[in-house]
């Protein structure tokens, strides 16, 4: 599996026979790397996942489920909104299922949050937030916890799928801080590798990962602060 963050809590995931878009917040993201265009980061995806509805995690999803026709996996109001747009391949469901998309299985767990859009000139209601499980044949599951604050039902997460790798908010203010997030991953999780992601992007966010890292402990050595637009293996 490679994961290639490109700020905020967007997110590439390449396995075979799959490109996977998490949340692509391209346009309008401080922390996408310079230079880098829509269309390259966006190249030969297949899916794009989506965790709720806010304007800084759809992103760019429209323009490239248009121009590429992946498919779109994410709660009914936005697959409904998408094909409102134009989207043709979309793929709705919930909270608590899994749908086989082909390469790999795909579940939505309860976040902590909230979920619309501006996009229409008004708020525009969008369903539940979600966190995204990823599930494929010869690969650590993947949990990406969306927007969210620290819960117990973490631990049901945990037993029902045994993430082994973790794409976590830390920045605090609309997501848990370092400290929660830090809690939920010793406590609730066997990570194998955790990536802090949801910081350094706004200013009202935490610009480093240094309060989570901190508060890991002994975890931090599972850490993967990942630099915006490089590559690494899981």
């Amino acid at each position: 599996m490679k994961i290639t963050w490109y700020g905020h809590a967007a997110f590439k995931v390449e396995i075979k026979d799959a490109i996977i878009l998490i949340d692509p917040f391209f346009t309008g993201n401080p922390s996408f790397p310079k230079g880098l265009s829509v269309a390259k980061a966006s190249e030969g995806v297949t899916h794009v996942l989506l965790t709720h509805g806010h304007d800084d995690h759809i992103g760019d999803s429209i323009h490239i489920l248009k121009e590429t026709g992946a498919q779109l996996t994410g709660n009914a109001e936005i697959c409904g909104w998408a094909s409102s747009k134009g989207v043709s391949n979309v793929n709705p469901m919930n909270s608590g299922g899994m749908v086989d998309v082909g390469p790999f299985k795909v579940g939505l767990t309860v976040a902590h949050h909230s979920s619309s859009t501006s996009a229409d000139g008004g708020i525009t209601y969008l369903g539940n937030p979600h966190g995204l499980i990823i599930a494929a044949p010869g690969e650590p599951v993947l949990y990406h916890m969306g927007d969210t604050d620290i819960f117990g039902d973490m631990a049901l997460i945990n037993e029902l799928h045994a993430p082994k790798v973790g794409l976590v908010p830390i920045g605090d203010r609309f997501t848990m801080g370092g400290k929660a997030a830090a809690l939920a991953c010793k406590r609730f999780f066997d990570f194998d590798k955790i990536v802090p992601c949801h910081y350094a992007s706004f200013g009202l966010l935490d610009q480093t990962a240094d309060t989570f890292l901190d508060n890991l402990g002994d975890a931090a050595s599972k850490a993967v602060v990942a630099v915006p637009g490089q590559a690494f293996e899981v």
